[in-house]
């Protein structure tokens, strides 16, 4: 549907009803000419024919500017003429489109009326033109100067009691110039409050590869990707959130690699790749992905990775020196006989009951990878948001030490980072601990006193706002108010700050869930040209494999209000820190080179910035275990992580709930309202299902229900949090799971549920009760069946005690399956057919009820 602002309001309609919703048959492949059709048309939708072919012909080039999307890096060397995904054509077709959000649309919209619109609507009014701010009392948000906004800012931060009373917050979109200077501000001033959205994502990577191998990263390359024998992707999805990895995997195909994939979900992206600039992915059948599809249950990727790890250690004591590399082992590892023992001691039972995998699919597993000289293990957020991430990570990396598979070609650890440079930021000093030879070396170069107490992250920040710990809230870019968890209690701790300042692109929620006075700073994106005193600036950015590169945007900007994140940093910070502060603002906000100057001399492995940054395809960070299987961890070594066997059990008549993206969304962006892959269209409010739990809850496809989570916190209290009016749909999950899409989800994530070691929310193994639509909110156009948000309630009242350190029973922990062939189709799914994922392909679906006849503890 191609949106045109209407003559009487000036809006552009993008209502929805979500009774409008249809359902189809999941589709068995990603890509294709559909992909190339779609992008097309959201491109001539938000931006026209010129803008549209301005815009696509430098996305990703080595002239052009970075995607805004996901942090999947170029491939070295030429550059196809058309070097993006459908994802990432949505993504520039929203920051680069034609419409702007100008003083009169807030002159029309107070911010109650527009609370009441859904995220999508919200979005679909595009880009901000003006800096606007919210005075107390007032319901509309009214145009301000920018060198006003600079001082009003100034005059809340220089207000309160302690610089640590101010949260500065960033998005992955950040380019590693502003970040760079964002957090020199913050450190100016006194503060390591710098919470960030990897705090929410990959922060459990950093945490377990940091243990493990001593540095946050993964250490793979495109490359080796490319000519590995065997890649195992595990709790990512890449036909939707980095389609362009497909390509990648296709060429490893074509070299040999088998690939084990292993979700809850069979997503069409891990079944069967259409590259739509061949061939046969044009008329033909494309290529499968997949060998091996694991149709694990929710939080149980620990305990396979651990059976694996048993199956490889009673190889290596039948035929001694075959699997094991041992000279790795013993020249570049820590902890072995610890693992060795505690891994042997794990009950094969144990491991089939958490997984839900049978014992002839986990042996043909455990036989790719001894088989595999060259392994590599890929994951994303299905790993990072559950309680045992860490220890999960640890789990997985384990496996790769026995096979002595870091430090060596093809092969190694890729955690797969969901925005474009959200690895960079932390490269460039957004985290809010970070190292003492990164601060020291700040001073030096600065002549400034950076603070040593570590700050806030994401969580921590919203309990600081809640407890009235925190007043100032400052956003660098994304959505904070939709990106966290516990939506009831974030909002109204954001609420209760002095001051919110939001430096963004678009409108989003966040804008309208404010403080007490409130700001929004106008703020360039990638795809716009960035002019300082008629020269042509250009920012870096660092990829998901530690790449380093140029970014240049080509298009006007929405307004001439507009600047850059740059800009607005450095002129804040005059404001702020005064003329004789040491850092030279004015020039760092003019000439972006003598920024990157700085960072050459402050950040490890950034010398020469400015030279190396210019070559064609940028440069490599170093990566000590990558380069020479050196690992700069407490033992100096790599470090066999150790802990108790831990997964997500189902309590009698609940499911285990993760949340997702559709595939018409990017994080918090809602690009449209289908999910074309899962066979979802017109509307957002869905939770998919077994059939045999539909049937065992005492509900039906097509019903209207309502998602409550329970959780029990430090003091055994049981907590209720409910999300209303979702349409339940019949799908192939594991027995006992379930499946919806956030940010309508994240009103039941708590709070205090996070990781354990990288306090990240856990978002992928949510315990709920299913109930029928409490009506209310649920008529057909009604504020919840329009949005996202205004159906949420938080159940405080509801609490109830329960016994503290109680233990539930395992929930569907019946006989483990043995697996079924493609084609069979034993739950009448009807998905696949034959052979569609490949010749060793197989999935379990699982035939258990929701109340097996054991119990297990969560530990073991």
């Amino acid at each position: 549907m191609a949106f045109q602002r209407s003559a009487a309001s000036g809006d552009v309609p993008a209502e929805y009803d979500e009774d409008s919703i249809t359902v189809t048959s999941p589709k068995r492949e990603a890509a294709g000419v559909r992909a190339v059709l779609v992008s097309l048309q959201r491109g001539l939708e938000q931006m026209g024919a010129f803008r549209t072919a301005a815009a696509l012909a430098r996305l990703n080039q080595r002239n052009g500017f970075d995607c805004p999307g996901c942090a999947w890096p170029e491939e070295p060397g030429g550059r196809k003429l058309a070097e993006f995904c459908e994802n990432g054509a949505k993504a520039v077709a929203e920051e680069a489109t034609r419409r702007t959000v100008t003083p009169e649309f807030f002159a029309r919209h107070s911010v109650t009326e527009l609370l009441a619109k859904p995220e999508y609507w919200l979005s679909q009014q595009d880009r901000l033109s003006h800096p606007m701010v919210l005075r107390p009392g007032d319901d509309h948000y009214r145009p301000i100067g920018w060198d006003e906004a600079y001082r009003l800012i100034a005059e809340h931060l220089k207000a309160l009691g302690s610089p640590d009373e101010a949260l500065f917050y960033t998005s992955g979109r950040t380019s590693n110039e502003a970040a760079f200077c964002y957090q020199l501000l913050v450190r100016s001033f006194g503060t390591n409050n710098l919470p960030d959205c990897s705090n929410m994502c990959h922060e459990s990577s950093g945490s377990a590869l940091s243990e493990s191998i001593g540095i946050g990263k993964g250490s793979v390359t495109v490359e080796d990707v490319e000519h590995a024998d065997l890649i195992i992707i595990a709790g990512q999805n890449p036909g939707t959130n980095h389609p362009r990895m497909l390509t990648v995997l296709e060429k490893a195909k074509a070299n040999g690699a088998k690939i084990i994939a292993i979700n809850p979900l069979p997503e069409a992206g891990l079944i069967r790749f259409k590259d739509p600039q061949k061939m046969n992915g044009v008329v033909g059948h494309g290529v499968p992905i997949a060998d091996e599809f694991v149709q694990i249950r929710i939080g149980g990727d620990m305990a396979l990775f651990a059976g694996l790890g048993r199956l490889l250690l009673e190889a290596e004591e039948r035929a001694p020196g075959t699997v094991v590399d041992q000279a790795f082992v013993d020249q570049h590892c820590a902890g072995f006989d610890e693992y060795r023992r505690r891994t042997l001691q794990i009950e094969m039972d144990t491991v089939l009951a958490a997984t839900g995998v049978g014992a002839p699919q986990l042996e043909r597993n455990a036989a790719m990878v001894m088989a595999s000289q060259r392994t590599i293990i890929c994951w994303a957020m299905g790993l990072t948001q559950h309680s045992h991430a860490v220890a999960t990570i640890g789990e997985a990396t384990n496996l790769l030490f026995l096979r002595g598979m870091i430090g060596k070609p093809g092969a190694g650890v890729c955690p797969v980072r969901g925005h474009s440079n959200v690895q960079g930021d932390r490269t460039m000093g957004i985290w809010e601990q970070m190292p003492e030879q990164f601060l020291a070396a700040l001073d030096r170069e600065f002549g400034i006193d950076s603070p040593r107490k570590h700050g806030y992250d994401t969580v921590a920040a919203i309990r600081a706002m809640r407890d009235g710990q925190a007043a100032v809230f400052m956003a660098m870019g994304g959505n904070f108010a939709s990106a966290t968890p516990d939506t009831a209690v974030t909002e109204a701790a954001l609420r209760s700050c002095a001051l919110t300042v939001q430096i963004s692109t678009k409108l989003n929620r966040s804008h309208l869930v404010h403080g007490s006075t409130a700001l929004i700073l106008p703020t360039l994106g990638r795809t716009d040209r960035d002019l300082r005193d008629g020269r042509k600036q250009v920012v870096s950015v660092e990829d998901s494999m530690s790449m380093v590169h140029l970014s240049r945007g080509n298009l006007h900007p929405p307004s001439d209000q507009v600047r850059s994140e740059v800009q607005i940093v450095c002129q804040l910070a005059r404001t702020l820190l005064g003329a004789q502060h040491p850092v030279p603002w004015e020039r760092f906000a003019s000439l972006y080179d003598t920024i990157r100057d700085a960072i050459a001399s402050v950040v490890p492995g950034c010398a020469d910035y400015n030279v190396r940054v210019r070559q064609p395809d940028g440069f490599q960070l170093p990566h000590p275990p990558r380069d020479a299987r050196e690992f700069p961890t407490s033992t100096g070594k790599a470090n066999f992580s150790v802990s108790p066997l831990q997964w997500v059990p189902v309590p009698p008549g609940r499911l285990i709930l993760q949340t997702l993206r559709s595939h018409d969304q990017y994080n918090t962006t809602v690009y449209g309202l289908d999910d074309r892959y899962r066979g979802v269209k017109g509307g957002r409010r869905v939770v998919f299902m077994h059939p045999s739990d539909i049937e065992a809850l005492g509900l039906t496809a097509g019903e209207r229900v309502d998602l409550v989570s329970e959780y029990h916190d430090a003091g055994g209290n049981l907590q209720e949090r409910r999300a209303k009016d979702f349409l339940v749909i019949g799908y192939s999950t594991p027995v006992g799971n379930a499946a919806a899409y956030y940010p309508e989800t994240n009103p039941l994530v708590p709070l205090d549920h996070t990781v354990e070691k990288s306090n990240t929310p856990v978002s992928k193994a949510i315990v709920v009760r299913v109930e029928p639509a409490s009506g209310g909110a649920t008529t057909a156009g009604s504020a919840a069946r329009r949005g996202s948000m205004p159906g949420v309630e938080l159940d405080r009242q509801r609490c109830r005690s329960a016994q503290p350190g109680q233990r539930l029973p395992w929930g569907s922990a019946g006989a483990p399956g043995s697996g079924h062939a493609l084609g069979d189709d034993p739950e009448g799914f009807g998905e696949f057919a034959a052979g569609e994922i490949g010749a060793q392909a197989v999935v379990h679906t699982g035939t258990e009820g929701l109340d097996g006849p054991r119990d297990r503890a969560a530990d073991v």
